[in-house]
């Protein structure tokens, strides 16, 4: 009996392609038109000979990688002992990892600056309160992917083999736990960087220039600079995204070579 060949998806998966290739497509063709007797790559030469550019760039970086490293001191071991010990807390915990969603960020922001813009010590500096505003707003990613990952491993089995085997609670949460969410801690560090990229609104108010900001800034002077930022943008974006695979495929083959 002849397979019947479906041929349903094709159009839409070349209207998907559409959708997404022609904006893209547009923004290049875009970016490089300029005027007579001017190269067609003027606005990147500016946008990245730039030293605002570059700063602002490594700014959202540094944060990124500050709300990544909150979300595995706080988040991880929370969510593994809520799996762990009290599930039962489970959809509280849920309910709070998705108030960042309701909470506007300006909302954040103004609670932040009138709790502890007024203090001393290190709480008070706006530094620290950027670095844990992002570590709230990347809260909601970073706990769906640990939670996901939590639940697609036998976790729990594998923590009372090690504690039965004499390993401290250290060594499960670094040689037990984090070795077997890593795809999921890798997922959700993605998501976040995805968001503090492009993040504006809690930066301009604290009065910080990142990548958020300067891409704004930009658009607001130079259109074609604009497009340009938002191809880069978008390189990065999928460069993260190439890492995250060659990171996870190394950690694949290193568990898989260690059986």
């Amino acid at each position: 009996m002849k397979r019947r060949t479906n041929f349903g998806f094709w159009p839409v998966i070349l209207l998907a392609a559409l959708y997404f290739l022609v904006p893209l497509v547009a923004t290049v063709q875009f970016s490089v038109q300029q005027g007579p007797g001017t190269p067609f790559s003027a606005a990147y030469t500016q946008i990245l000979s730039s030293a605002p550019f570059w700063s602002s760039l490594r700014l959202s970086i540094l944060m990124a990688i500050a709300a990544v490293l909150i979300g595995m001191v706080v988040i991880v071991p929370a969510a593994y002992w809520v799996f762990l010990r009290v599930p039962r807390m489970k959809p509280w915990v849920e309910f709070v990892s998705i108030l960042p969603f309701v909470v506007p960020p300006i909302v954040l922001v103004l609670g932040l600056v009138r709790l502890y813009g007024n203090g001393l010590g290190p709480l008070s500096s706006r530094v620290t309160m950027i670095m844990g505003a992002y570590g709230v707003v990347a809260m909601p990613y970073m706990f769906r992917s640990i939670d996901t990952g939590l639940r697609a491993k036998n976790i729990k089995a594998l923590t009372e083999a090690a504690l039965g085997m004499g390993a401290s609670w250290g060594r499960v949460m670094f040689q037990v736990v984090l070795p077997n969410i890593r795809s999921s801690l890798l997922g959700g560090t993605f998501l976040t960087f995805a968001l503090i990229m492009g993040e504006y609104a809690i930066s301009s108010m604290l009065g910080f220039n990142t990548f958020g900001v300067y891409m704004l800034l930009t658009g607001q002077t130079q259109a074609q600079g604009a497009a340009a930022l938002a191809l880069i943008s978008f390189i990065l974006v999928w460069f993260f995204v190439a890492l995250i695979q060659v990171f996870n495929r190394d950690a694949v083959s290193a568990m898989g070579g260690s059986r």
